[in-house]
């Protein structure tokens, strides 16, 4: 589930996207030991959604890297 205070992180570069889920971990850990249930939901949420995006950019990446014209070939969006 997408976090919906979230906008548009189609344009996060895969380093960017890997900063932004180091950060989210670390508060959600902060979370956790604190004991905040709802805070800790809402950061999960929002890891989920930026995980989600990374896992999407990679398999992109890995997909023109081994055929460059397989990207074409199939949109599944």
């Amino acid at each position: 589930m997408d976090h919906p205070l979230i906008q548009n992180i189609d344009d996060l570069s895969i380093e960017q996207l890997q900063e932004k889920i180091a950060e989210l971990t670390k508060k959600n850990g902060i979370a956790h030991r604190l004991g905040n249930a709802q805070l800790r939901h809402q950061v999960q949420m929002a890891l989920d959604t930026y995980q989600t995006k990374y896992r999407e950019k990679l398999m992109n990446q890995k997909r023109t890297e081994s055929d460059p014209d397989f990207g074409s070939k199939i949109d599944v969006a």
